[in-house]
């Protein structure tokens, strides 16, 4: 059966540029507008502020015309696409009915194998009786008629035997045959039926992030629409009393900033011409949050380590910081690109959203120790020790806990709930990660849980009662949210090794010296930590997910590492990296 092949989605998370451009056009008609007045100053109007009332008037109306315009426009566009894509998943749909038909079809074939095969085995245990019959019958014959007739009888005995042996062989050959077209058949039933799925899952999961971006853009362009009718009404008040020219400017200004407003955070990993960008200060507060997670282990003497708690989501903190920015009273500002001002408040905000604390707690315990006496007698010895356990809890706030202790008003939390509403995690990805594509996606959950510590929501939702080394749990937990586990693109694994059979086993394994893309998982196989048995056993002892691959260099995000989420980086072919799986995305 012919794989089914269904059309890529792109995704366009720059849809709301159509506004940007609408607010240049804006500011355009305003400098038209400054310029015709300067010039036509003495056309018989009564006063400068008369003339600039009625022109300004005049302009404004036709730019609010022309950005409506605009915003309908956008908004009709961005709607066609949520409905293009819409069609497209019902194709699609459509596409994975037809492959179950073809299971169906496929399944009455090998039942027909099957009745074929019956009828082979009857067909050859007839032809085996009569030609006993027959042999038999010779036989008498033979008796009455004498030797002479007895000769012939035994020519034709072995002929009849051998006519036996041939039925047999064509029979067996006919019955295998039958059993391995019935095994193609039925495998590629289960390949096809597979492709679908996978197909439909990738279709629905395209279609409902075009019809969330829409959705968001449809708010981004209305609450511009509402930015720019508040700022006409200020407009026309400025005019009455005086002072034009500088109204026209401040008016500008205001407008291009309403029309990026809060919403301008996801273009704040683009670049802008300036040295820092989103991605690169959120990697640095991760930083930041690890060495002081290091620092308290080398601050403290301890035996066991446990550790608890996660990190605030990133696009949570993001969107606090969007809202608190833009609609700051006192110091209304952009948020599209960086300032040091503005990387202080996001830092100051994702300090309040999380926090870190330790404790130490000290008990005795009863060990067995093994001694020899000299004359190849093991004697034990019970000896109370004191050991000594440092625990690290860390604790965040949720950005609805944020809104209620910075008192947002309902214009701030309406946009609060729109950046993080179901749908934009696609856009946080672009901004946080750099992660545009559908096979990037396990990268963009995986660097989503840095700063996770203990492995508590990985393990338990493995099925583990307690903590277990959960590096392979990690894994499997990214890939369920996900759906690669449910379509078989990733199996659920809590050992390392069992994972490196599975892609073994089905023909999806490079060795250490390939050179990986992201999304693919990498096995580690250690040095022995005491080095009694020597270098690598070529059993794997660790789990990651390639993040990326720069510089001669592979990124990683890994659990488990030191008891926490976190990116690593090694050189290629780095002689600890065993292979990689490469799912079939």
């Amino acid at each position: 059966m012919p794989d089914i092949k269904t059309r890529e989605i792109v995704k366009d998370v720059k849809v709301i540029d159509k506004a940007a451009v609408a607010g240049e056009r804006m500011r355009s008609a305003f400098v038209r507008t400054k310029d015709q007045a300067e010039n036509l100053m003495d056309d018989g109007q009564a006063s400068p502020s008369e003339y600039a009332e009625d022109k300004i008037r005049y302009a404004v109306e036709d730019t609010t015309r022309e950005v409506g315009h605009e915003a309908k426009n956008a908004a009709k566009k961005t709607v066609e696409k949520g409905r293009e894509a819409h069609r497209r998943y019902k194709e699609t749909k459509r596409t994975a009915d037809q492959a179950k038909d073809g299971v169906k079809q496929t399944s009455d074939t090998i039942k027909q194998a099957e009745r074929g095969s019956t009828r082979v085995r009857k067909a050859q245990s007839r032809t085996i009786k009569s030609t006993n019959r027959s042999a038999k019958t010779i036989k008498q014959t033979a008796k009455s008629t004498g030797q002479a007739t007895a000769k012939t009888a035994k020519g034709t005995i072995k002929t009849a035997e051998k006519g036996v042996k041939t039925a047999q062989q064509t029979s067996k050959a006919a019955i295998k045959t039958a059993e391995a077209t019935a095994k193609a058949s039925k495998a590629a039933a289960q390949a096809t039926a597979k492709a679908a799925k996978a197909a439909a899952h990738a279709a629905k999961v395209a279609a409902k992030a075009i019809v969330a971006a829409a959705k968001v853009a449809a708010k981004a362009i209305a609450a511009a629409a509402k930015a720019i009718a508040a700022a006409i009404k200020a407009l026309v008040a400025a005019i009455a009393a005086g002072g034009w020219v500088a109204v026209v400017i401040i008016v500008v200004i205001c407008l291009i900033a309403a029309i990026v407003a809060c919403f301008g955070i996801f273009f704040s990993s683009e670049d802008t011409g300036s040295e820092r960008t989103m991605q690169m200060v959120v990697q640095e507060i991760n930083q930041e949050y690890q060495t002081e997670l290091d620092n308290i282990k080398s601050s403290v003497t301890y035996d066991t380590l446990e550790m608890s708690g996660s990190m605030a989501v990133w696009p949570e903190v993001l969107s606090v910081y969007s809202v608190k920015v833009t609609s700051d009273p006192d110091n209304p500002q952009e948020v599209a690109t960086i300032t040091d001002e503005k990387e202080q408040i996001l830092r100051d905000i994702f300090w309040e959203m999380n926090t870190i604390t330790h404790s130490t707690t000290t008990e005795e315990v009863t060990v067995i120790i093994e001694t020899d006496d000299g004359n190849g007698n093991i004697l034990e010895e019970e000896v109370t020790e004191t050991r000594t356990t440092l625990h690290i809890t860390v604790t965040h706030k949720s950005a609805d806990d944020m809104a209620s202790q910075y008192n947002f008003n309902d214009d701030q939390n309406e946009h609060l709930d729109a950046l993080l509403e179901e749908g934009t995690a696609s856009m946080w990805a672009a901004v946080l990660y750099g992660v545009y594509g559908e096979d990037d996606q396990i990268v963009a959950v995986a660097l989503s849980q840095i700063g996770n510590v203990g492995g508590m929501p990985y393990w338990s939702w493995y099925g583990f009662g307690s903590r277990v080394e959960w590096c392979a749990c990690f894994v499997s937990w990214c890939a369920n949210e996900c759906g690669y586990i449910d379509i078989g693109v990733i199996p659920k694994f809590a050992g390392c090794v069992n994972g490196v059979q599975w892609f073994k086993d089905r023909g999806q394994w490079a060795d250490g010296s390939f050179e990986p893309a992201p999304g693919m998982i990498i096995f580690f196989d250690w040095d022995s930590p005491d080095g009694a048995s020597g270098p690598q056993d070529g059993l794997s002892d660790h789990v990651g997910i390639v993040q990326k691959v720069e510089d001669g260099r592979v990124y990683t995000v890994e659990g488990n590492s030191g008891d926490s989420c976190r990116q690593k980086s090694y050189p290629l072919g780095y002689y600890e990296i065993l292979g990689y799986g490469i799912p079939a995305y």
